[in-house]
């Protein structure tokens, strides 16, 4: 495949070669299926940039103030979104369970933050097969791993979302700093 990097994936490489191509390199099975495990279980994080909160602010019709007192919270000295703890785990503040039952759905997804939209193409969970697997169980995710022809998601996209990734983690930690 043109563009990809011909050796084994290295995390911290960014997707630059390293020897053999990387373990993805015929792409990943994944289709998001709504359950919304991805959005909630143990209390954690979802982290956001300042031009983020504008989109999920003006998305919600709401001044960035407002946006910021009603739906974030400090952990560490960083803002993330709420959460709700429900019988499902602690819900990210955007889940929506009850516009159509049977499905978890973002209010927020078209301005979703970065985290978000990068998931599950973390390089946490693209070190190896075996991260992959352990990341579709523990979460757990049944879209990862999908064997329908149509879910393959080419190594270069998930390449290009391993880089969204960890441009945003880097931007994020500056902040922090």
């Amino acid at each position: 495949m043109s563009g990809l990097p011909d050796q084994p994936h290295d995390p911290e490489s960014d997707g630059q070669p390293t020897e053999g191509g990387p373990w993805f390199r015929d792409g990943l099975g994944f289709r998001c299926t709504s359950c919304g495990n991805c959005c909630t279980g143990p209390p954690g994080a979802v982290w956001f940039e300042r031009a983020e909160s504008e989109a999920m602010a003006k998305a919600l019709e709401l001044d960035h103030e407002t946006f910021l007192r009603t739906y974030t919270r400090r952990v560490g000295g960083r803002l993330s979104l709420r959460e709700r703890h429900t019988r499902h785990g602690f819900d990210c503040i955007f889940l929506d369970r009850e516009s159509r039952p049977g499905k978890a759905l973002c209010r927020i997804y078209r301005e979703r933050p970065s985290q978000c939209r990068t998931w599950p193409f973390w390089s946490e969970n693209l070190s190896s097969p075996e991260d992959w697997e352990r990341a579709r169980e523990q979460t757990p995710c049944p879209g990862m791993g999908c064997s329908d022809p149509d879910a393959l998601i080419p190594a270069e996209t998930i390449v290009e979302r391993l880089r969204e990734s960890r441009e945003a983690d880097r931007r994020l930690a500056e902040q922090a700093d």
